[in-house]
């Protein structure tokens, strides 16, 4: 359990479009990693090893020394039963913790839920990125979702902060025909089907977003550091989250997300590039809160809806299954959790890693023991925990 006096806070990065599980922590000791991978493969020598099996891709040489420090959890195996090979399916599963039906309300969305029941702050979750990640999707939970932290807001074409707001109220009442009035009924009152109330609904999530946006407004007049961030949008990001983290508007989640990872060729290189984008985002974004004392109450979760295939296509890889999960940050208890998959041809699932840890797992450790929540109606059931914090 979390020891911090400080309010806890999560900051998840999702690696979109399938991250390659045996490209990223290599299996070097085990030939079946050669014979499978006759081109799309890290050589030995070029292998970041972290013990006589293992290792990380070398483009990850910036968060080696989380794992060095005993800061990286490092979840193998991670999955579901009967994986679904579709981004969007998958995506959705991970999204809901729902994997045998369609669920519309996100799992985060629900723990933001249970962290601010009556939705005090429209800042205790932000998203930096485009639109709203299902996983923080839940009606009545406010989320703000920045592009730009500089730039974040509604019709933000009118200057005056006034003629924003009363647009705002215009649009949330134009259409509403008193359908949430508490004084005298209207004379027609519209059904629940119509648009009126999703308009009405809009024009109000409006209204909470611009108020979210004066006050992370704020967060650029108090940031300061010395930590020079890379010039890629997943730094760009993760900067923004430190300047939301350190301007302590009480936000206690986070999301973002790079790729894509769907690489189905021209691996090598595109692999390599993307983590590098990460590490170095992730290891400056980390360095801004140590400089900043605001390190003792951070971690990180990375996933990716699923794995790649064992054998590589000649260029690339294709769908799979069985993936990894990282999870780091100074709180963070590091070393191996869940059991690497077999790559004996007969443990594979037509050619794919077999999952060995459900990731409601995972989920459940980080709610039960950082958040400080109760994990089964979050994740739909009870799962064992890890004990990575």
């Amino acid at each position: 359990m979390v020891t911090t006096h400080k309010p806890p806070t999560l900051v998840v990065l999702q690696l979109t479009g399938g991250n390659d599980t045996i490209n990223t922590l290599v299996p070097y000791g085990d030939p079946l990693y050669y014979d499978n991978r006759s081109t799309v493969r890290v050589a030995e020598q070029d292998v970041l090893k972290i013990d006589d099996g293992f290792g990380f891709h070398p483009s990850m040489a910036a968060v080696k020394p989380f794992w060095d420090e005993g800061k990286m959890a490092i979840i193998n195996g991670i999955g579901y039963p009967n994986p679904n090979y579709s981004h969007f399916r998958s995506m959705d599963i991970w999204y809901t913790a729902v994997p045998d039906t369609i669920a519309i309300d996100g799992w985060l969305g629900k723990a933001v839920r249970e962290l601010d029941p009556r939705a005090e702050n429209v800042l205790t979750a932000v998203n930096f990125g485009r639109g709203l990640p299902r996983a923080l999707s839940l009606a009545g939970v406010p989320v703000a979702s920045v592009g730009q932290l500089d730039s974040y807001g509604l019709l933000t074409s009118l200057s005056s902060v006034s003629q924003r707001q009363a647009a705002l109220e215009l649009f949330s009442c134009l259409y509403d025909d008193g359908w949430n009035d508490q004084g005298a009924p209207p004379s027609r009152q519209l059904l629940p089907e119509e648009i009126g109330p999703v308009l009405s609904y809009l024009g109000r999530t409006g209204l909470d977003a611009q108020k979210g946006a004066e006050i992370l407004g704020t967060a650029l007049s108090k940031y300061s550091s010395t930590v020079e961030y890379p010039k890629t949008q997943i730094a760009a990001s993760l900067k923004g989250i430190a300047q939301v983290k350190m301007a302590q508007l009480g936000t206690r989640v986070f999301y973002t997300s790079h790729g894509s990872f769907d690489t189905h060729a021209n691996q090598l290189l595109v692999h390599a590039q993307l983590w590098t984008e990460v590490s170095e985002a992730v290891a400056a974004f980390f360095a801004d809160l140590r400089e900043h004392d605001q390190a003792d109450d951070v971690i990180m979760l990375l996933w990716s809806e699923f794995g790649r295939r064992v054998k590589d296509n000649g260029s690339g890889t294709d769908h799979g299954a069985g993936g990894v999960a990282f999870v780091l940050g100074d709180p963070v208890k590091g070393g191996m959790y869940g059991e690497y998959p077999s790559l004996n041809e007969s443990d594979l699932a037509i050619g794919n890693l077999q999952y060995s840890n459900d990731f409601r797992s995972t989920y459940s450790t980080i709610l039960e023991h950082w958040l400080r929540l109760e994990a089964k109606p979050i994740v739909n059931g009870s799962f064992e925990e890890f004990s990575f914090v």
